[in-house]
């Protein structure tokens, strides 16, 4: 059966080949998945210090050059745990740094925006993106707490690729506004996830014995 060409398809394998390529490079040189998954963070600082640094007169530009530094930190994120498996590098505690490390690329850089809009006088976001912080934690800790009850919580749209995605957008479409609306968007689809995820814990915890 002839496999219909695309350009998304070539798109894809195009990027395929390339993210193959990187990850095979990385593996020769040994270095550690940890390693890999600590410049993420780095990474994601930079760019928080970029959404910080921001003001009223030059936001367009340094929010875009923001999103392409969260673009080339999420490389690092798609391939620590590729190198790990290539180097037969994968370990428990591997997994449980990557999560932790998740969590504070998070917090950093809705850190940075919230210094963004402290500084130009914008309170009304600046609860917003606390508010957005907190619901994106929830997000993380809920589907952690649940799976340490009932084995699996996947359910909810809000996941940190969704968030890295919009952020971005956001980011790199500062120019037309993008990024409010993104902060609404992520506020109240993670607020949804949160809430999806307890009450689809309460229905598969109904039959369970209490903790003691």
């Amino acid at each position: 059966m002839a496999i219909r060409w695309t350009w998304t398809s070539a798109f894809g394998r195009a990027c395929g080949w390339l993210l193959d390529h990187i990850v095979h490079g990385l593996s020769l040189t040994r270095i550690s998945p940890n390693v890999l998954t600590f410049i993420g963070l780095v990474i994601n600082i930079v760019a928080a210090v970029l959404f910080g640094h921001a003001n009223a007169a030059n936001a367009d530009w340094m929010f875009f050059y923001a999103g392409l530094v969260i673009l080339g930190a999420g490389l690092f994120d798609m391939v620590d745990g590729r190198v790990a498996r290539r180097t037969n590098q994968v370990t428990v505690f591997g997994s449980f740094f990557d999560s932790v490390i998740d969590r504070y690329s998070d917090v950093v850089l809705f850190f940075g925006l919230l210094v963004y809009y402290g500084r130009i006088n914008r309170f009304r976001y600046v609860v917003l993106v606390a508010f957005v912080m907190v619901t994106s934690l929830m997000v993380s800790y809920t589907r952690a707490r649940a799976e340490a009850l009932i084995g699996k919580c996947k359910v909810g749209f809000m996941e940190r690729p969704e968030r890295i995605v919009l952020v971005i957008i956001g980011a790199m479409f500062n120019h037309w506004g993008a990024m409010a609306p993104v902060l609404w968007v992520l506020a109240a689809l993670s607020t949804i996830t949160v809430a999806h995820r307890i009450t689809y814990t309460y229905q598969n915890t109904k039959h369970l014995a209490p903790l003691n």
